[in-house]
């Protein structure tokens, strides 16, 4: 039997650089993205063209940035999916890799964010676990500084956003992804968390802010009820755009008063 046509509507990268512009991506600016590939629809080129399309909206003077976080980097004793035994721990803890920014690939934030990291002349932050990549003029000044105990606070890309008026560009993603609403996480009382991960010199166990895109969903709900959010559609996804600072601000009111994380020891650190 026959496999089914594929399902549409078939994209390109001229016609999504010509729907992220409709959209009201500004040439020159800076533009944190989070990007799902299958919900474009059919793009003619994959990935590669997807990337070119958003450089091509931003054009020479703009600079794209993505997260490349890499998750696997982490305590095995906290896998879920799937978990590993319990007598694995101790081997995998002394085996694993240490991060490399120019080696190891990201994980969960899907294929166009790894498209980018491997781009020529495409720059990384590097924390371990929270990385991000950048291609443009602004790259470096994006990428720069990450400290290694600031997963997603003031000292990571995040931080460099906010300051630079970035925007954010949501491509076939639900608010879940929304990493700039991590940041009011690191402005509110919550708790501090010994977090695992391979290190240069053996395992090492850094305490860093407790972050969790638990309710993130409904807080973007609110966030686009009460605060200009642009959407509109490129190739067959839903998109939104608005400023990294009017999210963070806006996370900052929401979080404490509809999802409180009062409890543990002193006051969150950036």
């Amino acid at each position: 039997m026959s496999a089914p046509p594929p399902a549409g509507p078939l994209a390109t990268r001229g016609t999504l650089a010509a729907d992220l512009r409709e959209l009201g991506v500004r040439p020159g600016e800076t533009l944190l993205t989070h990007s799902s590939l299958s919900s474009l629809g059919w793009v003619c080129g994959g990935p590669v063209a997807v990337v070119r399309a958003l450089l091509d909206a931003l054009g020479p003077d703009g600079t794209l940035v993505v997260p490349t976080h890499t998750g696997d980097l982490s305590d095995p004793a906290d896998w879920t999916a799937p978990p590993v035994p319990e007598e694995w721990w101790d081997t995998i803890r002394a085996a694993m890799p240490p991060y490399d920014p120019r080696t190891s690939p990201s994980l969960g934030v899907g294929v166009i964010p790894e498209t980018v990291r491997t781009w020529p002349g495409a720059l990384r932050s590097a924390h371990p676990q929270t990385s991000f990549a950048a291609l443009g003029p602004r790259a470096a000044e994006v990428t720069d500084g990450h400290a290694a105990d600031c997963r997603l606070g003031a000292r990571s890309p995040l931080g460099a956003l906010e300051r630079m008026g970035a925007r954010v560009l949501l491509l076939g993603t639900g608010y879940d992804t929304c990493t700039s609403f991590h940041l009011a996480e690191y402005r509110i009382p919550g708790p501090l968390v010994e977090v695992g991960r391979p290190g240069p010199d053996g395992w090492e166990t850094p305490v860093e802010v407790s972050v969790s895109a638990e309710r993130f969903a409904e807080l973007g709900h609110a966030f686009e009820r009460d605060r200009p959010v642009t959407r509109g559609t490129v190739g067959a996804a839903v998109a939104r755009l608005f400023p990294v600072a009017d999210a963070v601000a806006y996370a900052e009111r929401w979080l404490p008063e509809h999802r409180p994380r009062s409890e543990g020891s002193g006051h969150p650190r950036s």
